[in-house]
Parts: structure tokens; C-alpha cells; sequence
């Protein structure tokens, strides 16, 4: 047990949301005893999430992956950690009416010249389907309609100014409304770029991760189009040219990365 008091004691920078401050010595526990609380969500491949539950809070935990050596210069003195950058990233999708999970808390280990293991927390959100539901089920009730108002979604984060890099189908979280609407909900946020009055090429590129599935870009292009003065026409062929530009570095990527024998993820 000793080994896991260590955990807290070396994360000597912590940030707790105030709505949160009360709960402190819960969430310290729960950081203190991650590695034997909750259930795992996802693969965990690279980062290790985690759903735990308190007798107060309903919370989801990530523990991401030491950063390489480079790196951990890098985010002590350089850079925020992906910890600190998904608490504030979520504290500007809410603070601009997009959806997230409630942000909690951020904890990170700094060391005299280095930097170590780092934890995000927030609410636990319970989807009803994620956007990867709408490619891998074709006949899902209400598909198209989703994807229409998934895409009114994006849109009004690119009139924020907001280009989620990691816009990809695992990192939309939907949830139905009981008067037939949808809310939708980004995760994994570390990665985000925020640009007064995007352009074309950057809000079609912005889609070039979610899916290769025609259909659904035909969908996205017309609806686009519908509340924009773009032609729909002109988003469907900057879509697909950029889907497909995507897919083939995704190819080049993996087949470099089954050489070498790593895992195809990006360094930590």
C-alpha cells in the first residue's frame, strides 16, 4: 500500500475544479488507489481510462502514459501536459455552450527537470451511442438524422473557432433527448487548436478522421452546405480528397510502425 501513497504524494501540482473542492480527499483517494479501483474503458493501449465510483462522485479517471524522454522536458518546461490541456479545453467547449464532460480535477508529477505520470478527471457520461455506431450500423433508427444534427454540432465548434484534432467516430459521445433530439459530447481533448474565423479548407479537413463511409460524407456535405453558403458539391469533394489523404498516412504509418514493432499510436 505504500506504493500507491506515493502516487499522490509525488503529484505535487494539482488542480480541482472549485465546484469539486469538497470532494478533495475523495478524488486524492481514488487517484491514491487508481490501479485496483473501477473498471477499465476501452483498450488502454497507450493511456489507461477508468470508470470508478464513490459513495458521492460518478467519476472517469485517465492516466496517461509516461511521455518519452524528450517529452518529459518538454512538458515540464515547454508545453502544458495532456492532463492540464484536457481540463481546460473542456472548461472552454462548456464555458462556449459544446459539449464535454464536466471537468474535475487535473493532477501532474514535476520533478526538479523532468516530467512523470499525470491524471485527468472528470464525470463520468453515459452515452447512448458513440458516432462509430452510425458507420458500423447502417440501419441504426434515426441514423440520418443524427448525423444532420451531429453536423450542425461541428459546425457551431467551427464558428467558435474550434478545430478538435482528434475529431475521430470513438470521440463523440451522443446521447438521445426524450423529445427526439440529440446532445453530443467530446472526449479526449488534449489535442485542440482554437483559430478566429476558420476557413473552408480547415472545417472539411476537420472532418477528414471520422469516416471513409460515403454515405455518411454525402449526408455531412449536403447538411453543411444547407447552413453555410458553401456548395455542397464543393464539401463533399474537399471531404473525401482529404479522407482520403488521411487513410493513405494511416497505411504509410502502420506499415512503418509493423517494421519497427511498435504499436501505431503517437508518442506520449
Amino acid at each position: 500500500m505504500a506504493q500507491q501513497a506515493d502516487i499522490v504524494s509525488h503529484l505535487n501540482k494539482r488542480h480541482i475544479a472549485p465546484a469539486f473542492i469538497q470532494h478533495e480527499e475523495k478524488i486524492l483517494e481514488v487517484i491514491r488507489h487508481f490501479d485496483h479501483l473501477g473498471y477499465k474503458v476501452g483498450k488502454g493501449r497507450r493511456n489507461m481510462v477508468k470508470h470508478i465510483k464513490t459513495d458521492e462522485l460518478d467519476l472517469n479517471v485517465k492516466s496517461f502514459q509516461l511521455p518519452n524522454k524528450i517529452n518529459r522536458v518538454v512538458y515540464r518546461f515547454f508545453r502544458k501536459s495532456k492532463a492540464r490541456r484536457s481540463f481546460e479545453y473542456a472548461q472552454h467547449l462548456l464555458a462556449t455552450g459544446i459539449g464535454t464532460p464536466q471537468p474535475v480535477a487535473y493532477f501532474e508529477e514535476r520533478k526538479a527537470l523532468s516530467f512523470g505520470r499525470s491524471f485527468f478527471v472528470s464525470l463520468q457520461l453515459d452515452e447512448d451511442l458513440t458516432f462509430r455506431t452510425l458507420i458500423d450500423e447502417p440501419d441504426y433508427p434515426g441514423r440520418e438524422e443524427i448525423i444532420r444534427q451531429f453536423t450542425r454540432f461541428t459546425h457551431k465548434m467551427h464558428e467558435e473557432g474550434i478545430l478538435f484534432l482528434d475529431h475521430s467516430p470513438g470521440n463523440t459521445l451522443i446521447k438521445k433527448e426524450k423529445e427526439g433530439g440529440y446532445r453530443f459530447y467530446l472526449v479526449d481533448l488534449n489535442r485542440m487548436r482554437h483559430r478566429q474565423n476558420l476557413g473552408f479548407k480547415a472545417r472539411m479537413k476537420n472532418f477528414a478522421r471520422l469516416t471513409a463511409t460515403d454515405d455518411i460524407i454525402a449526408i455531412i456535405s449536403e447538411e453543411y452546405a444547407n447552413i453555410t453558403n458553401y456548395n455542397a458539391a464543393s464539401v463533399y469533394d474537399c471531404i473525401t480528397r482529404h479522407t482520403a489523404a488521411n487513410q493513405k498516412r494511416r497505411r504509410r504509418q502502420k506499415r512503418i510502425n509493423r517494421k519497427l514493432g511498435k504499436y501505431p499510436g503517437r508518442n506520449a
